[in-house]
């Protein structure tokens, strides 16, 4: 599942692009939740903050295998113990959690793949009855410094529908998290 554009710039400059805390907060991910999955974690940028505010393991998988390795050794030197990251292709794999075990399933920035019910689907099986979902994406804005082209960046509405498409039950508005993004929360 290689992400159309989904090219990964300097690990520092990838970090300046978002407030972490407000997003993971606004997103609802905290000690109520205990066990996660990301899909895409990159740099390991939202996967180590989500793994010391829940009280699970957060399986964080991406294609990439160099984005596995930081993952791993950015736990590793944050002494944090619950993350399990592996390279792993979601659409052709699946999670290797077993259906119906998982409270929250982080979809940051993944959503401009060539068929994001793939994504959700995958995402609506993993989860337990009740289980989140988080769709966060780059606003859809061509002033943003970075982010997938906007003939790909999919829109708010278009992010909501999907979910919906896909089964989940949308819950509340639009999230706002500035500076460049906007969110959904999902309900299965």
């Amino acid at each position: 599942m290689k992400v159309r554009d989904s090219g990964m710039p300097e690990s520092a400059y990838w970090e300046s692009l978002f407030n972490v805390p407000l997003m993971l907060r606004e997103m609802r991910i905290d000690a109520e939740i205990k066990d996660v999955v990301e899909v895409g974690c990159g740099y390991g940028t939202f996967t180590v903050p989500a793994a010391t505010l829940v009280h699970g393991r957060v399986h964080a998988y991406d294609i990439e295998p160099e984005m596995v390795r930081i993952t791993l050794d950015r736990a590793a030197g944050a002494g944090v113990s619950n993350v399990n990251a592996s390279v792993r292709d979601l659409i052709v794999e699946g999670a290797d959690v077993e259906a119906d075990s998982i409270g929250y399933v982080m979809l940051f920035n993944i959503l401009h793949h060539d068929n994001p019910l793939e994504i959700l689907s995958e995402a609506l099986r993993v989860l337990h009855p009740g289980g989140l979902v988080g769709c966060v994406h780059w606003n859809h804005d061509p002033t943003t410094p970075r982010g997938p082209t906007m003939d790909i960046r999919p829109k708010p509405e278009q992010v909501r529908v999907w979910m919906i498409s896909a089964g989940f039950r949308v819950e509340g508005g639009m999230i706002d998290l500035p500076p460049y993004h906007y969110g959904w929360i999902g309900v299965k």
